[in-house]
This record gives structure tokens, sequence and C-alpha cells, in this order.
């Protein structure tokens, strides 16, 4: 939730500069906090995360996936009209080239860190169950998920890729960790403005996807805790419009979300940094919820036993994976420590 609202300010931020860039040119200090915008996006998911259960959420979810295609058509589309047009920037085989502005030592650590960028784009697999569960009985579950889960996996795969090789052949070695938002693009400004709005949008519905799973579990516990609380238990109908449409308050579902989306905002605003974090983030999540368990249940499932060829070949990739993991958590929270040296508590701006 943390990375989400960093990356959904960021976007709002660019939108602001890029009318700035626009009106003033594009040599203009157009420089903004990111606090208004984290705390508007904050209060918005208090708003949206009021939403009973995930059962609730699938108006959100399509609005977001549509978003989605839409800003990584409008980052390929400037990529490559920039690429056709000859005017792309210095590529190399290894990137960017070792010397006096990078060490060795910088360099290892920012594919550390890309790695950790990489597993973010994993972190679906937590809620993968979540969906599963609002799936019908017939046809059966597991296999709609199965085939669901290829599909989305190939089409987020070839998206990811062809933003990737896209954005580094137009912008090069300078490319930023988001190309909609670097400034390697300045023209057409309302186009920028518009895929911006896209990745807000496709953000706030995200947020909300893989908050409800953590919202669901902790007000289960709690009910079952205090099965005779009114506080915890009691749903309050309220009738809003002229349609008297019904909506359903719980006074510890609303305290409790608040106070979590709260607390998500206050430390995006204490730690801004969008690729450092994003890989942090990563890096954490992707061994344990990605690899290990699943593998594990596999394992079981499947009654693979111990010292044959099949378990050995999971464990290895299960080892390989975890070592990825934490080369990434090094390098982001090498980046977090170097960023730290020239960043003011909560006055970050850019």
């Amino acid at each position: 939730m943390v990375g989400y609202t960093i990356t959904a300010s960021i976007s709002m931020v660019a939108i602001s500069k890029s009318n700035c860039y626009h009106k003033e040119g594009h040599k203009a200090p157009c420089k903004y906090s990111y606090n208004p915008y984290m705390m508007a996006l904050g209060i918005v998911e208090i708003l949206l995360s009021q939403i009973p259960n995930f059962h609730k959420l699938s108006w959100l979810s399509t609005i977001a996936a549509s978003m989605s295609f839409s800003y990584a058509g409008i980052g390929m589309g400037l990529s490559f009209a920039k690429i056709v047009s000859g005017h792309g920037e210095k590529t190399t085989l290894t990137g960017v080239e070792i010397g006096l502005d990078l060490t060795a030592a910088d360099k290892t650590w920012r594919i550390f860190q890309a790695i950790g960028n990489m597993a973010f784009a994993c972190s679906y697999a937590a809620i993968l169950i979540e969906i599963q569960d609002t799936l019908k009985s017939s046809p059966p579950e597991q296999e709609v998920m199965k085939k669901a889960n290829t599909i989305a996996t190939f089409t987020a795969t070839t998206l990811y890729l062809m933003c990737g090789c896209l954005g580094y052949a137009a912008l090069g070695n300078h490319a930023q960790g988001n190309i909609l938002t670097g400034f390697g693009f300045y023209e057409p400004f309302w186009l920028i403005d518009l895929a911006n709005f896209f990745i807000v949008v496709h953000l706030l519905g995200a947020y909300q996807v893989l908050a409800q799973p953590v919202f669901g579990v902790v007000e289960s516990w709690a009910g079952n805790r205090w099965p005779k609380s009114k506080f915890i238990n009691d749903e309050h109908h309220l009738g809003i419009g002229k349609n008297n449409s019904k909506f359903s308050v719980n006074f510890f579902r609303l305290i409790w979300r608040t106070a979590f989306v709260a607390m998500a905002t206050l430390i995006s605003m204490a730690f801004p940094f969008f690729n450092e974090v994003l890989a942090f983030l990563g890096a954490i999540a992707y061994w344990p919820m990605t690899v290990y368990f699943p593998m594990e249940m596999y394992i079981v499932r499947k009654e693979i036993k111990r010292g044959t060829i099949c378990w050995f070949g999971l464990h290895l990739v299960n080892l390989v994976c975890l070592l990825a993991a934490l080369a990434a958590g090094c390098g982001s929270i090498q980046g977090v420590n170097q960023a730290l040296h020239t960043y003011k508590l909560f006055k970050f701006t850019q």
C-alpha cells in the first residue's frame, strides 16, 4: 500500500510538472511537494476502504485493469514514435557505463534494486486465493483460476517487456524508473497528463484489491475474539440519496481501516523513494508469498517424496529465488540509505 501511494503521488506531481513545463518551458524550475498529493490520495483511499469486502470490488477492479492497458499503450506509443523518428537515445548492451559518475559497486546495487522492482510485479500472487474465492463453483474454480492466471501472467509479462524494451530504446541509459513521470517525453503534454491520470486511477483500485484481504483477516479475527461486541460486529445501515441507496457502516471497520490507510500514507510521506521502496517491498514479499508457500503446498498436494529429482529441483528453484530476494533487499536498503543522505523528513520535492 505504501508503494502504491508513492507511485500514484509521483504521477499526480508529474501532471502538475507537465503543465508547468508546457507553459514555462522545459528548463523551468517546476518543483512540487509530494505531501499534499499523498494526503489527498489517503483521503480517497479511506473512503474506498469502507467497501465492506472483496466481493464488492469487481467494478473497481475492472476500471483499474482497463486503466493499466491505457497508460501502458500510451507509454509504448510515445516510445515507438521517438524511436522511428530517429531521436532515440544511446543504448548499450550492459546499460549505464561505469565511469566517473558510476562505480562498479553502485551499478551492482542498482542491478539488485532492479531485481526487487521486478519482484514487486509478482505481488498479485498473495491475493490469488481471495480472487478464486469469488468465483462460482461451476465450472470448477481451480480450472478457471489456472486459465485466468496463465492469461494474466502472459499479458502482464508481454506488456512489461514491451514497455521496458521500447522505453529503453527511446530514452537510452538515462531512462527513469517510470518513463511517464521521468520526462523523457514532454509533448504532447495532454497525452502524458492523461497517461498519468490513468496510472492514478489504476493504483487507487489496486490499493484496495491488495488491502481488502488484510482488512478481512483482522476483522475476522476480531469478530471471533469478541463475538458479542456490538462495536465490532454490528452493521448500521444508512440510506443515501434520493433513491435511498443502502450503505452499511461498521464502527470497528471504520476506525481500523482509517487508521491503516493513515499509517500507510504517513510512511509514504516519510520515505517517498520510488525505485528504492518498490524494490524493498518486492524483495520482502516475493520469496515467501510467491515462491516458498506455493511451492510447499504443491509438494504436499502432489505428494512429492523427499530426496527425489523433482523434490531437489523445486528446492533448487526455491533457493535461487531466495538468494535473488536477499540481493534485491540489500540493493534497496542501500538505495534508501543513499537517498536519505540528502533528504529532509517530510520535505521531499521534485
